[in-house]
């Protein structure tokens, strides 16, 4: 399998076979076909040997576009999965935008199935309908009578492969609307065990290439020294120290002196050099705060009016909780987290033969890097291609509105001859002290009860940095000055929730802050299903009871929301009591379109070691296109999520980021969870996300288990000092 491609891969493709059927959308998003690859931008390569090729406009990072892409076009065209390959879509946003994006190229917000799903579909269908139609032209048969299964066109007494006919297909023009396939014809979509994932083979077998992978001949390779601090800058440099390394080949500062590149003829060469390097920097402009203050800030920001104030009347519910005959009171702290993806930042930059240049990465932003690189080495957008990779997981790193990484790749790449590729390599410590991160946040929320218990009031005050906000995304993201990641899964819960008001402060961003596997979900979840359970506890309420009190139904949401808590009640058996010496806890979330609802039960807790034995997840997606894969985005979620709130943490000290590799900043182990189940709703709703929606009710599930077992109330993350566990 060929998973790389670019435009001019195409057009050789269509040179080299005159029999080949593509079927996309031209420049005006219109369907089309053809057998001239520059007359359109395909979904859908047939060649004239039947072999079928889905372009994967979504980036792999480990998510599954490139099965679930592919399984659209295999149901709706009539193939088997062994019958149909995969190749990222080249860099081409008028064609493969992202339409949740605003038309931006690009993968993420466990978006690429919800904004997919009917295009590639759409695009099957459209090759299936032109191949009948051409089988039905020289069988003199109606074309109604004929259909694709297995790669055989069948029906009217007559069966053929698909192959006889692609060079016939290719004359004729796309149907305007072509018929897609009712659910009751899906042999593949959302079908338990009808699909394997395309690049689990050759991951297995290590023949699939990612971008850290890649070794091109007479590259050189650069690690730039950082700049420790954010804002900081190059005053001076010295090499000597590094002129004698095997394999050193010079040393320059980046134009806007954030770093200094190191040159090698090899990686381990290049980080030596680097190594020996005698670098001063210039901090009158970088950040010089320490966590402890920032902290302070954000508590401070939490425990005042709130600078913005659009959901509900914040004094007036203040009066009534200050009124109410209970409050529970909480303020709650969530600490800068890395990505810190297993596959550290990487890409290539070489020259093609007509002055441009291929830019080699797993790019999850495909348009954002395009632009970067065209912009730094000022070439047209069309001398710069982009050649997507495999990654090694993401969770939101390698898509940032500054294209960081390429940035420097770019910069690098600038400084030399420009006649060798330039790789840019990322160790682990680069990414772990260098990266951005999820920003820190602090709630404070106020609930007030009556004397029989009712919520008459929540007061929920956030505080933290934007993550939009002096982005080039600001203008799409910020509306009336709120940054909507900042305060989503608060803001817009589905629950019913009396006398409501929530407000945000933004605080200064002491490091550079970005989007993180589930974004805002991350904390606000955290909190709303922990204060529900702190009511459910101050009243006595069964936890399940009183999150289905608080969802009456009235909203398509709600209804949702209901139908994964009663799920996931049955799946851990939530009516029996837990055995002896365990607890469990619940927790639910809505996020990127999808419901997840938690069971986690641990062991231990009060004075004895607390050991997580098992989680239950249920999950509504929509229509579920590939359960396994879905059912393994959960766990992996899951996975993430209770890995974060364990233990993990960024901490700066005067400005500078304290941990550096896996030691200091540890992930999730296997042994940490026992086991995971996971129930995929079946549903005809639209698709919706599963690569992020695990994490978030995740983390509040063990929290609520822990408190429940008698171990502390963890409002401050992480857990580790607070929670001893096993």
């Amino acid at each position: 399998m060929n998973v790389n491609t670019s435009r001019r891969g195409f057009l050789k493709g269509a040179a080299a076979t005159a029999a080949v059927l593509y079927v996309g959308a031209r420049a005006d998003g219109a369907l089309a076909a053809s057998s001239d690859a520059s007359d359109l931008n395909p979904f859908v390569r047939i060649g004239s040997d039947g072999r079928v090729t889905a372009i994967v406009k979504h980036f792999e990072k480990g998510q599954g576009p490139a099965t679930g892409l592919t399984t659209l076009i295999a149901e709706e065209l009539g193939v088997t999965m062994d019958q149909i390959d995969y190749e990222f879509a080249p860099s081409n946003p008028q064609v493969y935008g992202n339409t949740l994006f605003g038309g931006i190229q690009g993968t993420g917000g466990s978006t690429a199935m919800a904004n997919s799903f009917m295009q590639y579909r759409t695009a099957g269908a459209a090759a299936r309908d032109m191949l009948i139609a051409a089988a039905a032209g020289e069988w003199g048969v109606q074309a109604s009578t004929l259909d694709i299964v297995d790669g055989q066109i069948t029906g009217g007494g007559k069966s053929a492969p698909l192959a006889d006919f692609v060079a016939a297909a290719a004359a004729l023009d796309a149907p305007e609307q072509p018929r897609l396939r009712t659910p009751d014809e899906w042999r593949l979509i959302g079908k338990e065990g009808a699909v394997k994932r395309k690049d689990t083979p050759v991951k297995i077998n290590g023949s699939a290439t990612f971008a850290m992978d890649l070794q091109l001949d007479n590259q050189l390779v650069v690690v730039i020294a950082h700049a420790p601090r954010r804002g900081a800058k190059v005053a001076s440099f010295d090499a000597s120290g590094a002129q004698g390394k095997p394999g050193f080949v010079m040393a320059q500062t980046l134009p806007d002196a954030s770093g200094v590149a190191v040159y090698a003829d090899s990686t381990w060469a290049a980080i030596s050099a680097r190594d020996a390097l005698t670098v001063e920097w210039d901090n009158s402009a970088a950040e010089m705060r320490s966590s402890d203050e920032i902290k302070a800030e954000l508590i401070a920001g939490v425990n005042g009016p709130s600078t913005y104030q659009k959901w509900g009347d914040q004094s007036a519910t203040a009066d009534a909780v200050d009124g109410a005959a209970k409050v529970i009171d909480k303020t709650f702290y969530f600490p800068l987290l890395a990505h810190a993806p297993m596959e550290p930042l990487t890409c290539t930059i070489a020259p093609t033969d007509d002055g441009g240049v291929v830019l080699h990465d797993g790019a999850q932003f495909p348009t954002f890097s395009h632009m970067t690189v065209s912009q730094v080495l000022q070439l047209p957008m069309e001398k710069v291609q982009v050649n997507t990779l495999l990654a090694g997981g993401s969770f939101g790193r390698r898509a940032n509105p500054t294209a960081d990484y390429n940035l420097e790749c770019a910069m690098a790449f600038a400084m030399t001859d420009r006649s060798r590729p330039v790789k840019l390599v990322w160790t682990r410590e680069d990414d772990i002290k260098g990266g951005y991160y999820r920003p820190a946040f602090a709630h404070r929320v106020r609930v007030g009860l009556d004397d029989n218990g009712a919520i008459i009031g929540w007061d929920h005050r956030i505080a933290g940095q934007s993550i939009m906000k002096g982005t080039s995304m600001e203008q799409m993201s910020v509306i009336d000055g709120v940054d909507h990641s900042s305060v989503e899964g608060v803001a817009d819960t589905p629950y019913a929730v009396p006398g409501m008001a929530v407000g945000l402060t933004d605080h200064a961003k002491a490091t550079s802050v970005l989007w993180w596997r589930s974004v805002g979900h991350t904390h606000t979840a955290y909190v709303m299903e922990s204060m529900l359970d702190l009511v459910a506890q101050e009243t006595d309420a069964d936890p399940l009871a009183l999150r289905l009190s608080m969802l009456p139904g009235d909203t398509p949401a709600q209804t949702r929301m209901i139908g994964v808590l009663n799920q996931v009640a049955d799946l851990a058996n939530w009516s029996a009591p837990a055995p002896d010496g365990r607890a469990r806890g619940l927790a639910v979330h809505h996020s990127f379109g999808s419901f997840v609802a938690e069971v986690a039960e641990v062991s231990g807790g009060g004075d004895d070691p607390v050991k997580i034995e098992k989680v239950w997840a249920a999950v509504d997606c929509g229509v579920p296109v590939n359960p396994d894969v879905i059912r393994a985005q959960i766990e992996g979620g899951i996975g993430f999520g209770i890995g974060a709130v364990m233990r993990n943490e960024i901490t700066l000290t005067k400005g500078e980021v304290d941990q550096s590799n896996f030691p200091d900043y540890e992930p999730l182990r296997m042994s940490d969870i026992g086991a995971i189940e996971v129930a995929v709703i079946q549903s005809m709703e639209a698709p919706t996300g599963v690569g992020e929606p695990g994490t978030p009710p995740s983390g509040p599930a063990l929290a609520n288990a822990i408190a429940r077992a008698g171990g502390a109330r963890v409002t401050e993350l992480p857990m580790l000092g607070q929670v001893d566990f096993a």
